[in-house]
């Protein structure tokens, strides 16, 4: 990594590359959406799990695009 460019992992990405880092986030925003305005119906219910529900299957879609973002990170040596 140089001194002048402190970002030369960003300066070829294309069009592809940001729509992959923007999944996670995005997957991360819905949701926390969903956990705090959803429909709380579901965990009203006796018997209904905590992995039940939109929320954490969006956060298990972060989980799973962090790639992108991992790979900008940058390694020591």
């Amino acid at each position: 990594m140089s001194i002048d460019n402190p970002a030369p992992r960003l300066s070829g990405f294309g069009l592809a590359d940001w729509l992959c880092l923007a999944a996670a986030p995005t997957f991360a925003m819905m949701a926390l959406l969903t956990a705090a305005y959803g429909d709380h119906d579901m965990t009203c219910m006796s018997g209904a799990s905590v992995l039940s529900g939109m929320a954490p299957m969006y956060l298990l879609m972060a989980a799973f695009h962090l790639a992108p973002w991992l790979r900008l990170v940058p390694r020591p040596g």
